[in-house]
């Protein structure tokens, strides 16, 4: 990456650090460590995000999935236009009960219309939690939006 590139990517995790205030990444504590329109990457702590019985909840997977799909999307979908989601599917591999679990998006595919991204969820120990596929809708901003 060229200096003014790697400038641009960090200006854009900084951005996008900066919209978590008040949302559910903020609530369910998800750091953005990586942002760009074919990558992204986030973790998120267990504690806290667990159902009753102290696992990781699903949920909490396929929120992290989508919101790295989301905002991969919207970053694709550029100035004007608006991603929203289509289509989400998750399977889970194993449980996950202590630490901090990754979720890496990697794209798939991006049209004028559509965006789709591959989520992989993994442990500390690199062991795969959860595969998540998220396609987003790419639409004109609506006036005044």
């Amino acid at each position: 990456m060229t200096d003014s590139s790697t400038q641009a990517a960090d200006q854009n995790l900084d951005d996008m650090r900066s919209m978590a205030e008040g949302t559910l990444l903020e609530r369910m504590h998800i750091e953005l460590t990586e942002v760009s329109p074919e990558r992204l990457v986030a973790t998120m702590p267990v504690a806290g995000n667990t159902q009753p019985y102290g696992l990781l909840h699903g949920g909490a997977s396929v929120v992290l999935a989508e919101t790295l799909g989301s905002i991969g999307a919207q970053i694709h979908a550029g100035p004007g236009r608006v991603a929203v989601g289509l289509d989400i599917n998750a399977t889970h591999h194993r449980a996950a009960r202590t630490g901090v679990v990754t979720g890496t998006a990697t794209l798939l595919s991006a049209g004028r219309t559509l965006v789709s991204y591959d989520v992989v969820v993994t442990d500390e120990d690199g062991r795969r939690v959860c595969t998540s596929r998220i396609t987003c809708l790419l639409r004109d901003a609506a006036p005044g939006a």
